[in-house]
């Protein structure tokens, strides 16, 4: 197990110094965090190598930065290994698996896949530890790395008593040498695997093959810088020699037991006491028994005081990381708010310059339609003015005119009737003049009203005026009287031209804030409703919709003409 452990750590040692990590958000301070979190992990400060490295994955996104995200969870599954907390070690590896696929170079999956290996074999799931390390061998990377996840297979074998394929797969690994380029890591190597396929050879009946290669293992050991797994060696030879030469199984037993506490190697130590408890007798026996126990309790103790350790360690990593995330919820929903503020005001500037547009819109429409209307009307006039002063006036004129040159004006009679038509001619003219005058809309509007009604009376017509002293003149718009006037003047103007009416009616009354005005004669009247517009009334509909009014032309016949119009006060 020694060597699975050494193995991936001298991995890790490589993987430090050559990982290239791209540019991110965070790179610098992830960056200054991996490396004061690398010194933690070499001089064995587990606990403070944890916590920094935990502060690296969380500056990491995996998304875009798969390769320090990796880097830090793996450190972190290592060092849970090394405390030998495998749940916890699997849990943070297995957080690695989704985002391999995002990292083109295979070392990293084979770290992960390797680490997760050693996990499952420590905790007796051969199964899946040697799924592991069959995808780890499978990648495409370098002899020295197959070789270390087949040696990592071998111990499964062996753990399931399959010496016979861990033989065959040893002997492979020992025939390939110098696959690393570094000369302790082969030596090492080499007697990891020579030592392994001695304890097969052992397991299947072959004495002289397991010496044979106890012996080669030691041999490369006892070298300077290649001590490693010295202890293993010991212990193999001693039980090698348990029943044949308990006296050297002993002395094998005691070396390994010095090189653990040389090395202080708790876990080595414990396995060499229980070997020299099983090869001593009398006092030794008891202070072996004694010191190994004494051991075991201080290993099991150590052991809850590192998870304790590390649960404070946990405990503190998650408050931070849950006031880190407090804190991000905060400016998230802080930049939210922003955002949609943002949002409404640009959607409030974006309303409010429609809604002035709008306006504008309406204002230059209603101006111009004003104007155009305004033009009409006077266009309207003027037409009816030439058309009256051509078929009232001019017709009188040149009468009066041809009058005064072919008769002699000395006579009474003559001169009498020259003044007349000169009178005729002057009402006419100041009729007109008075129809197309500027209107008074103060307190003399009703007067005015009254005198323009009362200027079309004559002795063969009668005019009827209902409810006009009950309208509060002085409450409705100076624009609404002008026109009101002028449609009054329209309509009695249409019907002492065309009608021949001697009995006119007009009402006027309030109703629901509507004046309404009822108008009607009992003249020759229209035979359909198409010729109202063509006897003087083109203009009176044009007025009534300017002011938001309705007309309503009755059921006009032969006998009589009506019309009523409403408009809000």
């Amino acid at each position: 197990m020694t060597l699975l452990l050494i193995a991936v750590l001298f991995v890790r040692f490589c993987e430090r110094k050559t990982a290239i990590k791209p540019k991110t958000e965070h790179t610098e301070e992830i960056k200054r965090l991996t490396d004061v979190a690398d010194i933690y992990f070499d001089t064995d400060k587990k606990d403070s190598a944890i916590y920094v490295f935990n502060k690296v994955k969380v500056l990491c996104d995996p998304k875009t930065n798969p390769i320090d995200y990796v880097y830090a969870v793996t450190c972190i599954a290592e060092l849970h290994q090394k405390n030998c907390d495998y749940i916890a070690s699997e849990a943070s590896a297995t957080e690695a698996l989704p985002y391999l696929k995002d990292i083109k170079n295979p070392r990293y999956s084979w770290i992960v896949y390797n680490i997760l290996g050693i996990n499952y074999t420590h905790s007796y799931d051969n199964k899946n530890a040697i799924l592991c390390f069959k995808k780890a061998i499978k990648l495409k990377t370098s002899v020295w790395r197959k070789s270390l996840a087949i040696n990592n297979l071998v111990v499964v074998y062996m753990e399931q008593h399959k010496y016979k394929e861990a033989a065959i797969l040893l002997n492979i690994l020992a025939s390939q040498k110098n696959i690393s380029s570094y000369d302790a890591a082969n030596n090492n190597d080499h007697a990891y695997i020579i030592d392994n396929l001695g304890y097969c050879y052992y397991k299947l009946g072959n004495s002289e093959k397991a010496l044979e290669c106890y012996y080669e293992g030691l041999k490369i050991r006892l070298q300077p810088k290649n001590d490693d797994g010295l202890s293993t060696s010991y212990k193999h030879l001693s039980v090698f020699f348990q029943k044949t030469n308990p006296g050297l199984a002993k002395e094998y037993a005691k070396k390994a037991f010095d090189h653990a506490s040389e090395i202080n190697n708790i876990v080595e130590r414990i396995s060499s006491l229980s070997l020299l408890v099983n090869n001593t007798e009398g006092n030794e026996l008891k202070k072996y028994s004694l010191h190994y126990i004494h051991l075991v309790d201080s290993l099991n103790l150590a052991n809850k005081k590192i998870k304790n350790q590390f649960s404070n360690i946990k405990y503190n990593f998650n408050k931070d990381r849950a006031e880190n995330l407090q804190l991000k919820a905060l400016k998230i929903e802080n930049n939210l708010q922003l955002e949609r503020q943002k949002s409404r005001i640009i959607i409030s500037y974006v309303i409010i310059a429609f809604v002035l547009g709008l306006i504008l819109f309406l204002y230059f429409h209603l101006t111009l339609k004003g104007e155009k209307e305004k033009n009409d009307a006077i266009f309207s006039s003027e037409i009816r003015i030439s058309k009256k002063l051509h078929d009232e006036l001019a017709n009188d004129v040149y009468q009066t005119i041809a009058f005064a040159e072919t008769k002699d004006l000395e006579n009474d009679e003559n001169k009498e009737k020259l003044l007349n038509n000169l009178d005729n001619i002057y009402f006419r003219t100041r009729n007109i003049s008075k129809e197309n005058s500027d209107i008074s809309t103060d307190k003399n509007y009703p007067l005015a009203v009254k005198e323009m009604i009362s200027g079309h009376k004559s002795p063969e017509i009668n005019i009827l005026i209902n409810g006009f002293d009950t309208i509060r003149w002085d409450e409705i718009e100076r624009n609404k009287k002008i026109i009101l006037y002028r449609v009054l003047q329209e309509l009695f103007v249409n019907m002492k031209k065309h009608s021949e009416a001697s009995l006119v009616s007009i009402s006027f009354n309030i109703k629901n804030k509507n004046l309404q005005v009822i108008y009607s004669d009992n003249g020759t009247g229209i035979k359909n409703n198409s010729l109202i517009l063509k006897n003087g009334l083109q203009n009176v509909e044009s007025r009534i919709k300017t002011i938001n009014g309705t007309i309503n032309f009755g059921n006009n016949s032969q006998k009589g003409f009506k019309i009523s119009f409403t408009f809000p006060l």
